[in-house]
């Protein structure tokens, strides 16, 4: 068993990758939020609740953030665990991370936001981060939600990219994207 907390960041991802192919990726019939149909399905968070994955994914993520980030944000659910995870980590690195968490629909009562969290600076730099990318649709709305406050977004940081397509809409809506695993590598180690 490895030390989550102290471990290189290189054995942290092989612990991690470990993790996603025992307790997130099934295969069987499945239908993803897109609609589409697939041979196989990743639970992410099967991985993002435990305490071990949730440490891991923090201290990665944190890692691959670009300078200057003045915040990470994502689309509930799924990202939840993990904007939270990299904010906990900044901290105890000692350069804190806000963390936001955008709605899919405007909260119904109060103050009706799409968004919750700290409020920051107008023209913060924020990093969206996903579990799970498929088409790309999702975390474009995190985007889209930010720009819409005036945050600026430039990077979107997953930790899986089932390669069909995200990549390239984000290229084409001139963001940066990186993926902490692809499905093949996924798919390869569960094949082991």
């Amino acid at each position: 068993m490895i030390s989550v907390a102290t471990a290189d960041l290189s054995v942290l991802r092989t612990y991690l990758l470990e993790l996603f192919v025992k307790l997130a990726y099934k295969e069987g019939d499945f239908t993803l939020s897109s609609g589409q149909k697939s041979s196989y399905y990743i639970n992410g968070k099967q991985v993002t609740l435990r305490a071990d994955g949730a440490l891991a994914i923090g201290r990665l993520l944190l890692s691959m953030l670009p300078p200057n980030i003045q915040g990470v944000a994502g689309l509930t659910l799924g990202a939840d665990p993990i904007v939270s995870a990299v904010s906990v980590v900044s901290a105890y690195e000692n350069c804190p991370i806000p963390a936001l968490i955008i709605r899919k629909q405007a909260k119904g009562h109060g103050t009706q936001a799409y968004i919750e969290g700290p409020t920051l600076s107008p023209g913060a730099t924020m990093v969206v981060l996903e579990d799970v990318v498929t088409t790309g649709k999702s975390a474009m709305l995190a985007v889209e939600r930010l720009r819409d406050v005036g945050y600026t977004v430039n990077t979107i940081i997953a930790l899986v990219d089932r390669e069909q397509g995200g990549a390239a809409f984000y290229k084409s809506q001139g963001l940066t994207f990186q993926a902490l695993f692809s499905i093949s590598e996924i798919q390869k180690s569960y094949q082991q």
